[in-house]
């Protein structure tokens, strides 16, 4: 575990006893005592132990009211302590998955029993759980995947736009500047000589301050739609 410069890492640890009963006996003092233990012969500061009273092992740890306090008190510390891994949880899929969600947030979850090092590793029934996670978040993905292609065709059959920037003309006051760019166009105008006119008229782009450049003409002429809206304006400018 590496130190940042001559600063400690720091750690939170967590205890938990299951019954009332175990909050006066020796294992709080146990585990503390472990935790502590191995932060010294690690180098690790502890800044602060959460104890977990009479909660059983079976109670889910988002349901935890100093497990939620611990979570919540996490910024610059990025490392939790615990004595074995059965004081976090006794279900194996919940271990993994707070281990699984601790390193998504870039936070270390250590053991201080050197035997669970190993297992975390290979044992095959904790190999088995992170392959089946693994799945699932790949059958999520493909499914996200899947309902916005379905969703983007949706909306492309009925003439909408689902993301990205709105094409130009469709805010106020762009639907002149269009109509003048088709008919421009329809006169035989390059790209280029439509943006060399519009610069030199003074015509606003998008962008305060912006030029106009032939890629710019050509996308407006290619992704433009008209709305209800722009109808007056389109009349007007055919007008003039």
């Amino acid at each position: 575990m590496k130190t940042i410069g001559c600063q400690l890492t720091q750690a939170f640890g967590y205890l938990r006893v299951s019954g009332k009963g175990q909050i006066n006996g020796d294992g709080p003092e146990r585990q503390e005592a472990a935790i502590r233990s191995y932060a010294a012969v690690h180098g690790i500061e502890i800044v602060r132990i959460y104890f977990e009273k009479g909660v059983c092992g079976e109670v889910e740890t988002m349901e935890r009211p100093e497990f939620i306090e611990m979570i919540a008190g996490l910024g610059d510390v990025r490392t939790v302590i615990v004595e074995r891994l059965e004081r976090l949880s006794r279900h194996l899929i919940t271990q993994e998955t707070c281990i699984q969600d601790f390193a998504r947030q870039g936070i270390a979850l250590v053991s201080c029993d050197p035997a669970e090092f190993d297992l975390m590793a290979s044992d095959p029934s904790r190999v088995l759980v992170r392959q089946v996670f693994g799945a699932i978040a790949q059958y999520d993905k493909a499914m996200l995947v899947a309902k916005l292609r379905a969703a983007r065709k949706r909306c492309k059959l009925a003439g909408k736009r689902m993301e990205g920037q709105k094409p130009f003309g469709s805010r106020d006051g762009e639907a002149l500047t269009v109509e003048l760019v088709r008919h421009y166009r329809a006169d035989g105008y390059s790209y280029e000589a439509i943006a060399n006119i519009l610069n030199a008229d003074g015509v606003s782009t998008r962008k305060r301050g912006g030029k106009w450049f032939a890629t710019s003409i050509k996308r407006i002429l290619t992704n433009t739609v008209s709305t209800e809206s722009d109808k007056p304006l389109q009349s007007a400018a055919m007008a003039a």
